[in-house]
This record gives C-alpha cells, sequence and structure tokens, in this order.
C-alpha cells in the first residue's frame, strides 16, 4: 500500500491544482460573468457527454483493468492489448449514437419546457460524448500502465485551463453563445489528442491485436463479462447525473446552475479517491486474479481508511467555512440557496468515495455479475426518490435522493461481499477517524459561538479568522491522527517529508 500512497500523491498534486483552478473559475468567472441558465446549460451538456460516454464504453474501463495482467508482456507490448481497448468502445458508441439519435425527439419534449436552451444546443452532445470516451479509454491504458499523473494533469489541469480561457472570451464578447459551445466541446477534443500522444511517447502499446494470443476461453470470457458490463452501465453510468437532468427538466435551467455550484463544491471531497482508487485498482486486481484476498482485504482496507480521512478532512473545511464562501463570490446570493445541498451532496460523495473500493473488489472477482444487481437496485431507487421528493423539496430533493440511494446500495453490496468473498472496507481505525471528526466540529462550534463573532466583523477580518481557524484545527487533525498512529502510511510519510526521520 506504501507505493500506491506514494503514486498516487502525483495524480492529487494534479487534483488539486485542478482544483484550485476550477474553484476559481466556478466561484469568480461563472458565477460572475455566466447567468445560472447559462451555468445550468454547461453543466448538463457534460453531464450527457458523460452518460453517453460512459454507456459507450461497454465495460472497456472496467474490463481493462480486469483482464491487463492476462496480456501484460512487455517485450510484445502486451500482445496488443491497447488496440483490444480502442474496438470496443467504438462499437459501443456507434450503438448509443444511433439509439441517441431514435430518441431525441422526446428528450426535446422533456426538455422544452422548462430548459429551451439545452435543447437548442443538443446537436453538441454526440461529439462531445465522442472526445469524452476516448480520453477515458486512454486514461485506462494509462492507468494499468501505472502512469496516471500526465493524464490526470489533463484531466484536472489542462481541461480545467482550456474551458476557463473559453469563459473568459465569452465573458469579454469574443465569443457568442454559439462559438463559445462550440469551443467547449473541442476543450475535450484536444485533451483526448494529448492523452493519446502521451502513450505514443511511452512506446509500450500496439495498435495490432494480438489474434493468436487470445484463446476461445479467454475470448468467450471476456465477452460474457463485456455483455455484463453493458448491462452494468445502463445503470451505473445514469447515477452520477440522474439529479442534473432531473433538476433540468422539472425545475429548468436556472436551479440546475445553483445545483452545479453546490455539486462542484461537494466533489472536492471524491479528489484523492480519483487518484487512490485509480492506481489502487491494478493492485486489487492482481490480487483477486491471484485469489489472495487478504491482500484484496487489505488493500480494501486502506483505500477505504485514507479516504474517509481524506475526505472528511476537506468536508470539514468545507463546512465551516460555507457562508462565508458564499459571502466573496459573485452574485453569491442567488446560489447560497444550494447552502444546504452542499452539506447533503457532502456526505452522499464521502459515503461514495469511502465505501464504492467494496464494490471494485466484487467487479474484479468471479462474483462480479451480482453487482449488476445493485446497480440497479441504486439507480432504480434514486430515480423513484427524485420523482417522489423533487415535487416537494425541490433541490434539497434531488440530493437527499442520492444520499438516501446510496446509503441503501452500500448496505446491502457491502453484505454480500463479505459474505462471497470475505472483504470488506471497515476497521477500528475508522472509528477513530470519526472520533476526530466530531471532536474537529465540536471545537469548531464552540470557536464559532465564542470568537467568531467578536473578530469577525467586516468582510477582510472574517477571512482572516476564517483561515486561521481552518489552519489551527487541520494542525490539530494532522496531529492527532498521528499521535494516535490511525495511519502507518500517513505517520511514515509525516516522518519522512515533514519530521524528516530517517
Amino acid at each position: 500500500m506504501g507505493v500506491i500512497v506514494r503514486q498516487s500523491i502525483k495524480g492529487t498534486f494534479a487534483n488539486y491544482l485542478g482544483i484550485a483552478i476550477g474553484f476559481f473559475t466556478t466561484f469568480f468567472i461563472l458565477t460572475k460573468y455566466l447567468t445560472p441558465e447559462e451555468v445550468g446549460l454547461t453543466r448538463i451538456l457534460v453531464d450527457a457527454g458523460v452518460l453517453l460516454s460512459g454507456l459507450a464504453q461497454l465495460g472497456t474501463n472496467s474490463s481493462a483493468i480486469r483482464y491487463y495482467p492476462y496480456f501484460r508482456d512487455e517485450e510484445r507490448k502486451d500482445h496488443g492489448f491497447f488496440g483490444w481497448t480502442l474496438v470496443v468502445p467504438l462499437v459501443g458508441f456507434v450503438i448509443y449514437a444511433l439509439l441517441f439519435l431514435c430518441f431525441k425527439e422526446l428528450v426535446v419534449k422533456w426538455y422544452s419546457h422548462k430548459s429551451q436552451l439545452f435543447v437548442n444546443y443538443l446537436y453538441v452532445v454526440l461529439p462531445i460524448a465522442f472526445f469524452m470516451l476516448y480520453q477515458a479509454v486512454f486514461e485506462v491504458n494509462a492507468n494499468v500502465l501505472m502512469r496516471i499523473a500526465v493524464p490526470k494533469f489533463v484531466r484536472e489541469v489542462g481541461v480545467r485551463l482550456m474551458t476557463l480561457a473559453c469563459y473568459l472570451l465569452y465573458a469579454f464578447h469574443v465569443f457568442d453563445l454559439d462559438r463559445f459551445v462550440m469551443a467547449f466541446c473541442l476543450v475535450y477534443a484536444v485533451a483526448m489528442l494529448c492523452d493519446l500522444f502521451y502513450l505514443l511517447s511511452l512506446k509500450k502499446i500496439s495498435f495490432r491485436p494480438d489474434w493468436k494470443f487470445v484463446t476461445k476461453k479467454l475470448r468467450n470470457d471476456f465477452l460474457w463479462y463485456t455483455l455484463f458490463m453493458m448491462a452494468a452501465a445502463l445503470a451505473g453510468n445514469l447515477m452520477p447525473v440522474l439529479n442534473t437532468f432531473f433538476v433540468g427538466a422539472k425545475m429548468g435551467l436556472f436551479y440546475t446552475g445553483i445545483f452545479a455550484i453546490a455539486n462542484y463544491i461537494a466533489a472536492v471531497i471524491e479528489a484523492p479517491y480519483r487518484s487512490l482508487g485509480a492506481i489502487a485498482q491494478p493492485e486489487i486486481s492482481q490480487a483477486v486474479k491471484e485469489n489472495n484476498f487478504v491482500k484484496a482485504n487489505h488493500l480494501c482496507k486502506s483505500v477505504s481508511l485514507h479516504q474517509l480521512l481524506a475526505g472528511s478532512l476537506i468536508f470539514f473545511l468545507i463546512w465551516i467555512n460555507i457562508d462565508l464562501l458564499f459571502d466573496l463570490i459573485p452574485n453569491g446570493d442567488e446560489y447560497r440557496e444550494g447552502k444546504w445541498v452542499v452539506f447533503i451532496l457532502g456526505f452522499s460523495r464521502l459515503l461514495n468515495s469511502t465505501l464504492s473500493v467494496g464494490c471494485t473488489v466484487l467487479n474484479y472477482s468471479k462474483y462480479y455479475f451480482y453487482s449488476l444487481v445493485f446497480t440497479v437496485l441504486l439507480t432504480v431507487t434514486a430515480i423513484f426518490l427524485n420523482v417522489k421528493l423533487i415535487p416537494y423539496f425541490g433541490m434539497y430533493g434531488a440530493a437527499s435522493a442520492s444520499l438516501a440511494a446510496y446509503a441503501i446500495y452500500f448496505v446491502l453490496l457491502l453484505w454480500v461481499v463479505w459474505k462471497t468473498i470475505r472483504v470488506n472496507p471497515f476497521s477500528m481505525a475508522q472509528v477513530k477517524v470519526c472520533l476526530v471528526m466530531m471532536g474537529l466540529f465540536g471545537i469548531n462550534l464552540l470557536w464559532y459561538c465564542c470568537l467568531t463573532p467578536h473578530v469577525a466583523s467586516t468582510v477582510t477580518l472574517a477571512l482572516l479568522e476564517a483561515l486561521v481557524r481552518s489552519l489551527l484545527l487541520l494542525l490539530a487533525a494532522f496531529f492527532t491522527v498521528y499521535k494516535f498512529g490511525i495511519s502507518d502510511d500517513v505517520n511514515r510519510l509525516i516522518d519522512k517529508y515533514i519530521l524528516r526521520k530517517s
């Protein structure tokens, strides 16, 4: 696990650099120069592209990680494994592009009343989805080669810098809305090409599949797994973007924009898992292939612990400063309505990123077909709750639907994972993390009630007070985690890079 932690640091650095750029873009460019409707338009276009590209992958991301250990052979360039990962998504894209065109009129009818602006730019969804699709394919190839830093930099930093440029060109009237949307689409084309050129520079991939290497048993197993993942993708790829589509259709792009800002804030919580989870997946896959479930169990607990630790600290820092954040951003009062959406979605993101490693283990085991049942259950539950809750509670109903659906999903899924392969993500160290976080929230509440009203009389003083309070509480958290030895990996990193112990 120490190797995984060290390698994930590079990816996490790219994540947080991207978050810093995204923070500036979202809270000081979008909120100032774009209307909530235009913010909602960009969000729903991206989520539509994410959904279609996820479906078109036909499970390539999971199957690539699952089957790469069978193909691994550096001298023979992995028997043309890269070539196989290009063909399957292309077939998937053709299938879902045709379905999209067939049901286009239904989509237009659903959104024309509340979100006409989205209907006007529906034609860019397919190219965005295609570019996103192959960007994801190239990323997973870099992932199995244990080279995540550059693709992470492209996704988290490159894409955000290019979209920032698009927003600025639109803000200063260099682009009209039509040109802005086209440039927004081309951002993902450039990102896709950057990842492709990086893979080619490694000189470890081949476009030519080795047909002789693929035995009948391996081919049949792969086809069955791909068919399974196609079915799972129908539900699994819908869940992350479900709220956006329901809020857009039921409430309009104005509230979609507010929900998008709240969702962006909550999404920061999952940033560590994007690197930690990505770099751990090949290790988990290898352990499961070797039937080494003791190692898989150790990896599962370790990933879950470190994600809970990192995610809960991020959630804590966000929530104790949430009011100040809305005070600082341009037109903050328009978006303040999403404050409690941040809180609910924050818990949902923390739950998902902490426990989803259990689903990862299940997907790479011989019991992977169980995950389809739970993925369908998750999506159906979320759809049902969105339909029932949004008419009564609006955006809060959409956020609560996600949290409740994830809670039900993980309770049932992790029980099955434990019963089938005796792996679970829970440990006593996680209980210690929860106690630390409860203590931090208690200390912050006392500080906020007793000290903050006396020192935060202006926005400048409030900002300074928040920085001091956040820094001191963060240092207290690290001291407590180190002192009680909650994570051996964290202690080793602190010893090596901060305390400079040999």
